[in-house]
């Protein structure tokens, strides 16, 4: 293990060792509070643009395996962080190491570092760009490096996670034995911003046939696929940046229901004439309460997200339906007119607690005129 640095854009330098790949990256640091799960994050598009701080201690103790993924086409985090990697797993389902499996994406990370120290400091001074190399660990160069580079505001990295074509998915939640489905009885059309499988399985789960398209796929042949629902999923980045699935939301309001999570949840505030802003440090992880103001029930959610919908900014057109319990910021809307949803929080888990999956039978029977 080669001596390794991370610094951070204000000039914070963390030193450890390398683990995965030899080399360099840079992305947004961010940190997650999940405990288990590191294989799922590293493959939720989501993360596309920056770098994985893992708060628990150690990382890697069960391995990684070929079924849980998020995406296709392997690691989307462009770095990871951790205090402590474990190069020997123990479990019946693992395949690899989580060394191995960072080096097989080509994927750079540092450990043994303080990640306390470094959580606590991005909790100060907010989520910013970082640059992990074990190739030059002059601080002076790499800081240089850093502050030169662009934030992720300044691309479009939806584009980078999109499926190229559409297709159909099937595969429902994972379980211990095969577990008979009968034919779905309505059908959803997903646009994929970065859609983690997770949401296809619990769709499939809800009895929805899916049917995924690419980003910027025109509104105009969505609905002539006429489907029952349309999905705006999860996916990395600013959502400003991605004018053209707002212009198609814009189009796709009043004309089918529609249910946006996370992502999508912030293209539809957009695109209603609202508002996003950026939060300081954002919500990574799979322990926040989040109130659903419908029931009063308080539920512990899976979150990873930097941006937030004011829904005041929406001047009444929606109404608040979700709130998170950690900082009061606003975690879902529905429209107070028209069949539309979304959530700012991950109701499919993957990794994290199943608390929110009702919210996709939910969906089911907003269109099937059986919910209230």
């Amino acid at each position: 293990m080669s001596k390794t640095l991370l610094v951070l854009a204000d000039g914070a330098v963390f030193e450890g060792t390398s683990f995965g790949a030899e080399g360099e990256t840079t992305g947004e640091v961010v940190f997650n509070t999940s405990m288990t799960g590191y294989q799922e994050i590293l493959t939720d598009s989501s993360y596309k643009g920056q770098i994985v701080t893992m708060t628990y201690t150690q990382i890697g103790n069960y391995g990684v395996n070929e079924e849980d993924v998020e995406s296709a086409g392997g690691i989307k985090a462009e770095g990871f962080v951790v205090k402590e990697a474990c190069d020997f797993p123990s479990n019946w389902r693992s395949s690899l190491s989580l060394t191995d499996y960072l080096k097989r994406y080509a994927v750079v990370g540092i450990q043994g570092i303080d990640t306390r120290a470094l959580t606590r400091h991005l909790r100060n001074y907010g989520a910013q760009m970082g640059i992990i190399s074990s190739v030059d660990t002059d601080p002076v160069s790499l800081l240089g490096r850093v502050r030169s580079h662009p934030s992720i505001s300044a691309f479009d990295l939806v584009k980078d996670v999109t499926t190229p074509e559409v297709y159909s998915w099937k595969e429902g939640c994972w379980k211990w034995c095969v577990v008979e489905r009968g034919s779905p009885g309505l059908s959803v059309v997903v646009y994929d911003f970065g859609v983690k499988f997770n949401i296809l399985r619990n769709l499939v789960e809800a009895g929805f046939g899916v049917t995924v398209v690419p980003a910027k796929t025109p509104a105009e042949k969505v609905l002539e696929m006429d489907p029952d629902g349309i999905i705006l999923s999860n996916g990395p980045g600013d959502p400003e940046t991605v004018a053209y699935a707002i212009a198609n939301a814009r189009k796709l309001i009043g004309k089918k229901p529609i249910y946006g999570i996370c992502l999508g949840h912030q293209i539809l505030g957009l695109a209603m004439g609202g508002r996003t802003y950026k939060l300081k440090f954002g919500h990574h992880g799979g322990n926040h309460p989040v109130k659903d103001l419908s029931t009063g029930k308080v539920e512990i959610t899976s979150q990873n997200h930097n941006y937030c919908v004011d829904i005041k900014s929406l001047h009444g057109q929606t109404e608040l339906t979700h709130r998170n319990l950690y900082d009061g910021t606003e975690e879902g809307m529905r429209h107070v007119e028209l069949p539309v949803v979304s959530v700012q929080h991950h109701p499919e888990a993957g990794p994290g607690p199943n608390d929110s999956v009702g919210l996709f039978s939910r969906f089911r029977e907003l269109i099937d005129g059986s919910g209230t």
